[in-house]
């Protein structure tokens, strides 16, 4: 026995899992110290069961396939190898050490060798697409990570890869064996090359390199002790675990919804608030342990930064710097009570604000951090709590409280629109009558923005057609809250809210459930009286105007006569899309009416965002590029004719971006494009 060797290793280990224990201990400690958050831990068996699917599955991951299976077999190496770690120590002893029972099935060694060559392969794969992308594009995904931290990293996994495959080619030397056998499957070349040697230095070079694995191991345990913000390393134990608390037990994704507002664990009652409650994310205090957990989770890998359209457009906010901002000033020496955002705070203003909620960076990372809650909770905060916001959202929340539309319209102006169809519409003075199946939500933008008039428009003329029974709100409809909501005034929101609901229950009164239809066409307000009321205790069926009118062609009561045979593409709404999963009803309508269909390269769950979104509506874009351009950029390189569209947000922005670029495509919405069809 080298006993020098013998004395480093366990030493270092000795003083690393010490020091791990230490710091472990502390991170825990951090944890306990963030806000309550109560709704992480239901449904436990259903949360462990999506994570080991996740997590094993990689779901997430293979979107982007090769880095997905590489990143697999490091993962599972990274695991599966433990054993090889063993060894090394029993091997510092005697050379000859094997694992009890085990060690030396053939099943095993042959395991053993399969993972470490598929770990070693699959980590320079990752090593060459980390520099590749890097060196392509300045801003990549790669643009403020910790390289160093990654290359370290890295360096450590060749390093015990190399030792693994090392040591069953010398343990192949020091056998009995004098041919290729199943014990040394894929390492027999280098145990054929150390045959000549003597045992003296077999056995020296076995412990060496045992000693080199185990000291690179400790060492790399040392380094993540030493810095809780290693997000690269750390994940590796926090990703299950914040996998496993993410916001839906069922694995859904965090989208879609905001949560609710919670102080020290409760839901905030906006009617009767208590003295000490909590609005929003201000300071490191008032961030949740599960918020904690997910910006230690972090690997820097910046899936959502390749995603995000701010980024794209140059401007501050990059999804995956910020969560590192957080994460660093949360771990920082600084009192509780400094400010997260600010001047020269870890967040500035304009990172804040540049977000569009468009989901992009929630739907791609691969540890499911929850980017946008933590952003709208920080606008909360400013908006609540500081007064602090952009100018123009003054004049919208005013517009909203005094006028219940963003625009400042006038009210009685809601019906303008039924004045121009030459076909009867209902309007619902009390209760919706019984014959009536659908209420048509029309909207903000459907009732007061003359583009998406005509959406509306052609939705009530097919239903009309259809002969489905509708009945519209007309003056009694009043802003579903989306704008205020996502721009951190969740005081308004919870009033729109409330009025519209109370609305909802008369309109509807005594109707069993399945019976409280409503059609929308704005993808916002799908989601916020679809799913955010549903935090109120109030659900409805809630139907976009997409899938209905594919269905009502599926029922041949819409038949398109017209095949227009037109190039077209089609842009996916981020509200429609990535935050309520709904992809394939435009595409079927519009191949239905005989539209020559071309998508565009960033499509479905990767759709890029028109930047309407998360209040932007109504803010200036005062940074970078406009993210409207870079989308209609994208359209008018697919070559179409026309650009279909499904949300009446979307339809402004593109609209606005066509004529920037002075280009002759059309925007239309697909319940347009189907009733040109259907009337031929």
């Amino acid at each position: 026995m080298n006993l020098t060797l013998a004395a480093i290793s366990y030493g270092i280990t000795v003083f690393a899992l010490i020091l791990l224990t230490v710091r472990v201990r502390t991170l825990l400690a951090i944890y306990k110290k963030g806000a309550a958050d109560p709704t992480r831990r239901n449904d436990k068996g259903t949360r462990l069961r999506m994570a080991l699917r996740e997590i094993f599955g990689h779901t997430k991951m293979f979107n982007f396939t090769v880095v997905g299976f590489a990143h697999w077999f490091v993962m599972i190496g990274f695991f599966s190898l433990f054993g090889t770690l063993i060894t090394a120590y029993g091997q510092l002893i005697d050379p000859y050490f094997a694992l009890p029972v085990i060690g030396h099935f053939w099943v095993y060694e042959y395991f053993t060798e399969l993972i470490a060559w598929a770990t070693g392969i699959g980590i320079v794969t990752l090593i060459g697409i980390r520099q590749v992308t890097r060196l392509r594009n300045k801003r990549s995904r790669f643009y403020g990570s910790g390289m160093a931290k990654a290359y370290y990293v890295e360096f450590t996994i060749l390093l015990i890869v190399f030792c693994v495959i090392a040591l069953r080619g010398l343990e192949g030397a020091l056998s009995d064996e004098t041919a290729w056998n199943r014990h040394f499957v894929t390492t027999w070349f280098i145990a054929d090359m150390f045959k000549s040697w003597t045992l003296a230095q077999l056995t020296s070079t076995i412990q060496l390199v045992a000693a080199i694995k185990i000291v690179g191991s400790m060492a790399w345990f040392i380094v993540i002790a030493s810095n809780l913000t290693m997000g690269v390393a750390w994940h590796r134990f926090l990703a299950p675990f914040n996998i496993f608390y993410r916001r839906n037990a069922d694995g859904k994704s965090s989208l879609g919804p905001l949560p609710e507002m919670l102080s020290h664990g409760e839901v905030v009652n906006f009617e009767d608030p208590k003295d000490d409650d909590v609005f929003g994310l201000g300071t490191r205090a008032d961030i949740t342990w599960k918020g904690l957990l997910d910006m230690t989770s972090c690997t820097e890998c910046g899936r959502c930064q390749s995603q995000c359209p701010a980024w794209h457009t140059d401007k501050p906010l990059s999804p995956k710097l910020l969560i590192m901002a957080m994460r660093d000033h949360a771990f920082a020496k600084t009192v509780e009570t400094e400010a997260m955002v600010g001047e020269n705070a870890a967040i500035t203003s304009d990172i804040l604000w540049s977000c569009t909620s468009c989901g992009a960076c929630v739907n791609e990372c691969p540890v499911d951090i929850e980017h946008i809650d933590h952003i709208v909770n920080m606008r909360r905060y400013q908006v609540m709590v500081e007064s602090d916001f952009p100018a123009e959202l003054g004049g919208t929340f005013r517009n909203l409280e005094q006028s219940g539309n963003p625009w400042g319209a006038n009210k009685n102006d809601r019906e303008a629109w039924i004045a121009e169809c030459d076909f009867p519409i209902k309007v619902v003075e009390g209760v919706l009558p019984d014959e009536v199946e659908y209420l048509f939500w029309v909207g903000c933008a459907g009732a007061y923005d003359e583009r998406a008039r005509k959406t509306t428009k052609a939705v009530a003329e097919l239903l009309y057609m259809a002969g489905v029974e509708f009945a519209v709100l007309g003056k009694k409809e009043t802003c579903t809250g989306d704008p205020a909501r996502r721009a951190g005034n969740e005081f308004l929101y919870q009033i729109m809210a409330a009025e519209n609901i109370e609305t909802f229950k008369e309109v509807f009164a005594e109707r069993p459930k399945g019976k409280k239809k409503v059609v929308v066409t704005c993808p916002h307000c799908f989601t916020t009286i679809g799913r955010d009321y549903a935090q109120s205790g109030f659900e409805l069926e809630m139907v976009h105007h997409t899938q209905l009118l594919n269905q009502l062609i599926r029922e041949k009561k819409l038949l398109p006569v017209k095949m227009s045979h037109t190039a077209m593409t089609y842009h996916d709404p981020c509200y429609l899309g990535r935050h309520n999963e709904i992809y394939q009803p435009p595409r079927e309508i519009l191949e239905a009416t005989g539209a020559q269909l071309t998508e565009m390269p960033r499509n479905k769950e990767r759709s890029f965002c028109c930047g309407a979104g998360g209040g932007r509506m109504w803010m200036e874009e005062k940074i970078g590029t406009r993210i409207n351009l870079n989308r209609v950029d994208e359209a008018i390189g697919t070559g179409a004719q026309e650009l279909a569209v499904a949300c009446p947000f979307c339809r402004v922005m593109t609209t606005d971006g066509m004529s920037s670029r002075e280009s002759s495509m059309e925007v239309l919405d697909v319940a347009q494009v189907l009733l040109r069809s259907v009337k031929g």
